[in-house]
């Protein structure tokens, strides 16, 4: 896996390869996801997300400020690239994430390529039940 991304990343540097190029077009043409709210009492995701690899994709996470709340997802960011994560017009472009972390009410921004097929979960890391948890589906 970070073979695959230290290749995207040199091939991103680089410009100079049609697998870049067609990428940069790629992310001008991405699908808004449904927004995962966070909120004491309410499930994250009403239903599964349903993703193909290798199409751009944005993700807003919203949290009400009900109470802090941490957001977890390794295996999940293990396999997408993530183009970039804004906060409060703050834009990021991370190597790797692990989580995120909501003290107060607030809105985050992602947009990312799902590399691997396969189910994966972002969710409260002490998930009981997949109310807690939003379900992430990728062919």
């Amino acid at each position: 896996m970070k073979k695959i991304l230290l290749l995207v990343a040199m091939l991103l540097i680089s410009g100079e390869f049609a697998f870049a190029k067609n990428l940069k077009g790629l992310l001008h043409s991405k699908t808004k996801l449904t927004p995962i709210t966070i909120s004491v009492g309410q499930p994250l995701a009403s239903e599964p997300y349903k993703l193909e690899a290798g199409k751009y994709y944005e993700l807003v996470l919203k949290s009400d400020g009900s109470r802090e709340i941490p957001i977890v997802g390794a295996e999940f960011f293990r396999n997408i690239w993530v183009n970039q994560v804004s906060i409060n017009d703050i834009e990021v472009r991370p190597l790797g994430l692990d989580g995120f972390e909501f003290d107060d009410e607030g809105e985050i921004e992602m947009t990312f390529i799902p590399i691997k097929p396969g189910t994966y979960t972002l969710g409260l890391p002490s998930a009981k039940s997949d109310r807690e948890r939003a379900t992430f589906i990728v062919e």
